[in-house]
């Protein structure tokens, strides 16, 4: 079969090399902040909303179906409360322990310092809100990360998780910022210190975003997988 195919420096599609690292990210569900308004660190973040539920436990049920992550090795969350509770009812579909689930804090959304908790009406009222398609550096309150950082700390934290589970199949429980973060460090190759230009991405709730990293080449398997409204 392997002299039907083009030499490998011509080829479009290459083979998954052996040793390979495949890094599953899942948007979290809905969660309650998503509805509320609250900003949503670790003082406001209160879980998942019902509708945030049901779309995890739907993906779940596919992912118990299609055994498409059956070989899964571990499961990792954000420490926030909705990307926790995401990560929980996964495990049910894969078939994996939770109390074995791993928490990740380089694995959160943005860090907002001051302005965790407040709704968002409030944290305009209270603080000079910075523009980040002006000057991404500046953070977005006292205390809190910047774009720039924010970024900068994702991409650190991937490699650690990759050089942690070399050659497994890892589940992660996150959030839509952080894929972003990959795609911008990982995929269009933004390095550290860079300006990470903010691409806006719309990532759906419980959707599924796949790397397969080896030899320190990340490639993008999949990005937005999700199941129909």
């Amino acid at each position: 079969m392997s002299g039907s195919l083009p030499p490998e420096g011509l080829r479009t599609l290459s083979s998954p090399p052996e040793g390979a690292t495949r890094l599953v990210l899942v948007r979290h569900g809905q969660g309650e902040v998503n509805v509320s308004g609250v900003i949503g660190g670790t003082e406001g973040c209160t879980g998942l909303s019902d509708l945030g539920r049901s779309q995890v436990t739907a993906m779940a049920g596919r992912l118990h179906r299609t055994g498409e992550l059956a070989d899964v090795d571990a499961v990792v969350a954000s420490v926030l409360p909705r990307a926790i509770e995401t990560a929980t009812i996964l495990c049910a579909g894969l078939g994996v322990d939770p109390s074995t689930m791993e928490l990740d804090c380089e694995l959160c959304e943005l860090h907002p310092g001051e302005a965790d908790g407040l709704v968002w009406e409030d944290y305009v009222a209270r603080f000079d809100a910075p523009d980040w398609d002006i000057d991404p550096s500046l953070p977005l309150s006292p205390g809190g990360e910047s774009w720039l950082s924010f970024v900068d700390r994702v991409s650190l934290g991937l490699d650690a998780l990759v050089g942690r589970h070399q050659g497994e199949v890892v589940v992660v429980g996150t959030h839509a910022g952080v894929i972003e973060a990959s795609i911008i460090t990982k995929l269009l190759g933004s390095a550290p210190g860079g300006l990470h230009p903010r691409l806006r991405l719309r990532t759906a709730h419980a959707s599924l975003t796949e790397w397969e990293v080896a030899d320190g080449r990340w490639l993008l398997r999949r990005y937005n997988d999700a199941l129909a409204d």
